[in-house]
């Protein structure tokens, strides 16, 4: 961590959908930050947010004037205020001006708009844990508390085996228009603990139908008798945006797996990770990753079975727990501009 060399960048925020021209910046800054770090800043919900005018979130854009009285995007936040009790924020400095207090400003702000509601929380995500990121997290008061890992198999050396369905359990690919009602139900049993997946909406399962990755082919539902007792969803990744594989090489990845609580115990996750996986490899794909929270030893040890291996860590932030000797310790003061900030460089 440095002190400012410069008067802090000028700070402004927003809901609902951003206009257009700005979300292309924000996605330009997203790419440009790709390029510099080898690490996605941003994932892919926020992503799709900029354009949504129902998302619950506030946008903080970063703007450094230019000559000409034109302003430059160099640092961007959003902040997810969609549940009472902790706020999640992602955010992004670009390369060319972090140490010069942009991603503490940004910080200060997404801490100000999480305490619009007495104790609610601050989470913050920084993709890839690179070292910038864990020491504004320590200078802010910040721990670790979740991890979010990314594994990767080579399904050449590790073939997936025959998936073993339960009896009677039928395999079909999603129908667009007619499942989506059914997937979320089964979605959001399968994931009521979850604090992302679990809260998909219609809209963000229809903004997903829209990106150029969806293919219905590559989602695969489990049903018995009509009704659906999981989900195997897969993607694939164009090879110049791949994680994991050779340059230029397509990736897969096992995006969502999901069984419904009823169905749990039968083996279903293993069938349909096996299923997936023959998928991506009939494709003609040799790598595929998938993204598993740590404390879920339970699907770690299952897809390690399968010949995966942890591959990159993003870690989410927030304050430590109460009873610790730094609990209630401000996150950052948000009523001063920080005498000397450093850059958070949170996904940057």
């Amino acid at each position: 961590m440095s002190s400012d060399i410069e008067a802090p960048t000028s700070l402004t925020s927003m809901r609902g959908a951003l206009p257009p021209a700005v979300a292309d910046d924000v996605r330009a800054l997203h790419l440009t930050t790709v390029r510099h770090d080898g690490v996605p800043p941003l994932s892919e919900q926020p992503l799709l947010w900029l354009s949504d005018q129902e998302a619950p979130v506030v946008h903080v854009l970063a703007w450094h004037a230019v000559t000409g009285g034109a302003q430059e995007l160099v640092g961007y936040a959003q902040v997810d205020v969609g549940s009472s009790t902790t706020a999640r924020a992602e955010l992004v400095v670009a390369p060319g001006h972090r140490r010069r207090g942009t991603g503490r400003s940004l910080l200060a702000h997404a801490a100000q708009e999480a305490a619009s509601i007495p104790g609610r929380r601050l989470h913050v995500w920084a993709h890839g844990d690179l070292p910038a990121a864990r020491a504004t997290a320590a200078a802010t008061g910040l721990v670790v508390v979740r991890e979010l890992w990314r594994m990767a198999v080579d399904v050449t050396q590790h073939p997936p085996g025959a998936p073993q369905l339960p009896p009677g359990v039928a395999v079909r690919a999603f129908v667009p228009g007619q499942d989506e009602d059914a997937w979320r139900r089964v979605n959001a049993r399968a994931f009521a603990h979850h604090p992302e997946q679990g809260r998909m909406t219609s809209a963000d399962l229809r903004a997903r139908e829209s990106e150029p990755w969806f293919d219905p082919a590559g989602f695969l539902l489990a049903e018995r008798d009509g009704q659906l007792l999981g989900s195997v969803w897969t993607k694939v990744h164009p090879g110049s945006e791949a994680p994991d594989g050779a340059p230029g090489e397509e990736v897969g990845e096992i995006y969502v797996v999901g069984v419904d609580p009823d169905a749990q115990g039968l083996g279903m996750g293993r069938a349909l990770t096996a299923l997936g996986l023959a998928h991506l490899r009939d494709r003609g794909l040799r790598t595929v990753i998938l993204y598993t929270g740590a404390e879920n030893t339970v699907a770690v040890h299952t897809y390690r079975r399968a010949g995966f291996a942890r591959t990159a860590v993003d870690v989410m932030y927030g304050p430590p727990p109460a009873g610790s000797p730094a609990h209630g310790t401000p996150l950052v003061r948000v009523t001063d501009t920080p005498s000397s900030p450093g850059d958070a460089t949170m996904g940057s």
